[in-house]
C-alpha cells in the first residue's frame, strides 16, 4: 500500500523528532553523572576520622578495621574528579564537547549541503553511540585518566554536529512556510523530550553503576541511527512517479502493472532542462543573508543560558537542596517540560505577529528577572523550586527553540536566495555553530556565579 504525501510528511515529522530526540538524550548523562563523580564527601571523611580517633583509644585486643582500608571502603569519588579543583575537570570536559561541537557544525553545514543527507545522518549516529558508549566503557574497565575522557568528548561534539544540519533541511524540505512556527515549535520539543529521557535513563544506573548511564543512550542513537537509513526521505519529490516514454507517449509506472496489458497515457510533460544546476551556498555566501548574522548572535547568548542548565542545573540542584544524583535529576526534568511548552508558545506567537526577532527578545528579557528570582527561591523548599524551574525552562528555551528552527528555516530559504534551495543546511550549521561558541557554560568557577553569569547574558 503507498502512502499519501501527506502520510509521508508526517512520517517525516515524527521520524526526525526521534532521531534527534536520541542526540539530546546522548548527550544529557554527563550533567547526571557529575554529582557522583565528585560526591560530598564530608560525611566519609567524618567517619574516617571518628573511626581513627577510636582506633588510637581502644586496647589492643579491639578489632578495629585500619584506616586505609576503611578509607579504600569508603571511597566516594571517581578519580581523577576526587580534589579540589573537581570543578575545573569536570567543566573541561564541557568545554571540549562544546568547542569540538562549534568548530565541527560550521563544517557540517557545509559537508551536508553536499551529501545524501540520510547516509550523512546515519554516520553522525552511529558514531555518536560509539563514543557515548566508550564514555560509559571508563567505569567498566576503570579508567581513570582525564585524556580519555576529553578525548571522547571531543569526538563525540564533533559527531553530534551531523545532526542538527540534517534533521532541520530535511524538515524544512518537507514543511512550507504556512505556521512554521507553530510546526517547528511542536517539533523542536524533541530537545526537551531527549533531556527528559536521557534523564531518567541516566538517573536509574547512576548510583549503582554510572557506566549503564552512558552506554544505554548510546545503543539507543545507535538503534535509531539504523531507523534513519532505513526509513528516512529527504525531500518531498523523491516520491514523484517514473515516467516512461514509449512512442513519444508518456507512462506512468503504476499504470504499466495492471493486468490488462494496455498502457494508460498520461498528460505529456515537458522537461526544461536548466543551464546549470543550483549549487550549494558558500559560508560567505550564508553570512551575507540578511538577518543570520544578528540571529546567529542572539542565538550565542540564549544557547550559552540553555546549556548552561543542561549541564550543570543537576548538580547545582544536588548542592543547594543537599538531594542525592537521582533525585536531583528527576527535578531537573522540570525545567525541560517548562522548554516544551515555551516552544510551542514563542512559535505561535511568532506566527500570529509576524515578529519572530520581537517574540525572542520580549521572553529574553523577561527571562532575566525570573533566572535571578530562581536563584533566590529554590532555598525554600522543592515546591517553590518546582513552579520556577517549569517557568524559567519556558521563558529561556522558548526563543531558543524559535531561533535554532523556524528562524533558521527562514533565512534559508530566503527570498535573496531566489528559489535556491541549497542553503537551509549551511545557515542552520552557522547560526547553532554560533550559538555553541560557549565560553563560560562549561567552566562555572564557582557554582555561586552561574545565575549571575545567565542573568547578564539572557539580557
Amino acid at each position: 500500500m503507498s502512502l499519501s504525501a501527506c502520510q509521508y510528511r508526517a512520517l517525516t515529522f515524527i521520524l526526525t523528532f526521534l532521531l534527534y530526540t536520541s542526540f539530546h538524550l546522548s548527550r544529557k548523562p554527563i550533567s547526571i553523572v557529575k554529582s557522583e563523580l565528585h560526591k560530598n564527601c564530608s560525611s566519609v571523611s567524618d567517619l574516617v576520622t571518628m573511626a581513627s580517633g577510636s582506633g588510637s583509644g581502644s586496647g589492643s585486643g579491639s578489632q578495629q578495621p585500619s584506616l586505609p582500608s576503611l578509607q579504600a571502603d569508603m571511597d566516594c569519588s571517581w578519580k581523577p574528579f576526587d580534589k579540589g579543583n573537581y570543578k575545573q575537570l569536570l567543566g573541561a570536559m564541557d568545554y571540549s564537547f562544546l568547542c569540538a561541537y562549534a568548530i565541527g557544525m560550521y563544517l557540517s553545514g557545509i559537508i551536508g549541503e553536499r551529501l545524501p543527507i540520510r547516509l550523512y545522518l546515519t554516520v553522525g549516529m552511529l558514531t555518536s553511540g560509539l563514543f557515548t558508549c566508550m564514555f560509559g566503557l571508563g567505569y567498566i574497565y576503570n579508567i581513570h585518566n582525564l585524556g580519555f575522557y576529553i578525548f571522547v568528548q571531543v569526538a563525540n561534539g564533533l559527531v553530534q554536529t551531523t545532526g542538527w544540519p540534517s534533521v532541520v533541511t530535511c524538515i524544512g524540505n518537507w514543511f512550507g512556510k504556512g505556521r512554521r512556527g507553530l510546526i517547528m515549535g511542536l517539533w523542536n520539543s524533541h530537545t526537551s523530550v531527549g533531556n527528559i529521557l536521557g534523564s531518567l535513563i541516566a538517573g536509574y544506573w547512576v548510583s549503582s553503576n554510572w557506566g549503564l548511564s552512558f552506554i544505554v543512550p548510546g545503543l539507543i542513537i545507535a538503534a535509531m541511527g539504523v531507523v534513519c537509513f532505513l526509513f528516512l526521505i529527504e525531500r518531498e519529490c523523491y516520491l514523484l512517479p517514473v515516467l516512461w516514454i514509449i512512442d513519444n507517449q508518456y507512462y506512468d509506472t503504476e499504470l504499466l502493472l495492471p493486468k490488462d496489458t494496455m498502457c494508460v497515457p498520461v498528460q505529456p510533460v515537458v522537461v526544461v532542462k536548466s543551464e546549470s544546476k543550483p549549487s550549494a551556498i558558500s559560508f560567505m555566501g550564508a553570512l551575507r543573508i540578511p538577518g543570520v548574522i544578528e540571529f546567529s548572535l542572539c542565538l550565542l547568548f540564549a544557547k550559552l543560558v540553555s546549556y548552561t542548565f543542561l549541564f550543570w542545573l543537576p548538580l547545582y540542584i544536588t548542592k543547594a537542596a543537599h538531594l542525592d544524583a537521582k533525585k536531583a535529576g528527576d527535578l531537573s526534568t522540570l525545567f525541560d517540560v517548562g522548554g516544551i511548552v515555551g516552544g510551542i508558545f514563542a512559535g505561535v506567537i511568532s506566527d500570529k505577529l509576524g515578529k519572530r526577532a520581537t517574540t525572542c527578545a520580549f521572553m529574553l528579557l523577561l527571562a532575566a528577572p525570573t533566572l535571578y528570582g530562581f536563584s533566590m527561591i529554590s532555598q525554600f523548599g522543592i515546591g517553590p523550586t518546582i513552579g520556577m524551574l517549569l517557568v524559567c525552562g519556558g521563558l529561556v528555551n522558548g526563543p531558543y527553540s524559535l531561533i535554532t528552527t523556524a528562524v533558521s528555516a527562514d533565512l534559508g530559504t530566503h527570498k535573496s536566495l531566489k528559489g535556491n534551495a541549497k542553503a537551509l543546511s549551511t545557515v542552520t550549521a552557522i547560526i547553532d555553530g554560533t550559538g555553541s561558541v560557549d565560553f563560560f557554560g562549561g567552566t562555572i568557577p564557582a557554582l555561586s556565579w552561574l545565575f549571575w553569569i545567565i542573568v547578564v547574558h539572557d539580557i
